[in-house]
């Protein structure tokens, strides 16, 4: 490893340090240099500070502090970058990257997590040349420490909507009609139905999970107001705050 003095390390794209290798055999004597190499002198800014991952139900929210200043030079920029691995894999996935510019506090949002799984974050800074007539440097920077999350889903479906409750009518078997606006939840599993009988507790009077917006509760008596609400449950269980209650009386 080569240490560099800080005197010679430059943000401007055109310092470069040139390295080669020249192989000497027991008298000294070698046969010439190898190929050069180029390595950009752009400073290495350090990683983010206050790094910090949160567990939503919209996925992980990761959030950071500035640890720089953006360079003076138009021709040279930094990002930050966030990469998620798991446990066990240490595959690399890049979550997202954000400008360094003149905010101090960064929110990025990894979506694209598996309920379940446990995985890591770490955040860098990378510095970016813009070289005439040549492709973008990118230098690295130093890692954060991880950040282990659990992605176990804790996290209810939304509440349903709009619910109303409709007697049949007389001259016909007596129910009521329920019907609620879908919930758009991509993990919904179903609803559960809750009843309350002149006013008394609310018991729930389905079975199994009703899949469809909609529900006929055919067990009602003459005489009675029956008071409905609704929740949605997830594929993982989760369930939801009740509706808004619907009431209905039957003659």
């Amino acid at each position: 490893m080569d240490v560099l003095p800080a005197s010679i390390m430059s943000d401007s794209p055109d310092a470069v340090a040139t390295y080669a290798l020249e192989v000497l055999n027991r008298g000294g004597r070698g046969a010439g240099l190898s190929n050069q190499v180029r390595v950009p002198l752009a400073h290495t800014l350090p990683p983010p500070v206050n790094f910090e991952a949160k567990l939503t139900a919209d996925g992980v929210v990761l959030s950071w502090s500035a640890s720089a200043t953006p360079s003076p030079h138009a021709d040279v920029h930094h990002v930050y970058r966030v990469y998620r691995s798991g446990i066990g894999n240490n595959e690399r996935v890049l979550v997202g990257e954000l400008p360094l510019g003149n905010e101090q506090t960064f929110l990025l949002t990894d979506s694209n997590i598996e309920w379940g799984k446990t995985y890591e974050y770490r955040a860098r800074t990378v510095t970016l040349l813009d070289v005439s007539g040549k492709p973008q440097i990118e230098v690295q920077g130093d890692d954060t420490n991880a950040l282990r999350v659990i992605a176990d889903d804790v996290f209810p479906p939304a509440v349903p909507a709009s619910l109303q409750a409709v007697f049949s009518g007389p001259g016909q078997k007596v129910f009521i009609d329920l019907v609620w606006a879908p919930v758009a939840d991509a993990d919904l599993a179903g609803y559960n139905l809750y009843r309350s009988e002149d006013g008394g507790s609310f018991a729930k009077i389905n079975p199994d999970l009703v899949r469809a917006p909609a529900y006929r509760d055919s067990d009602v008596q003459a005489g009675k107001r029956f008071t409905y609400v609704v929740t949605s449950v997830d594929l993982r269980g989760n369930e939801s705050a009740r509706s808004e209650p619907a009431s209905e009386s039957v003659p």
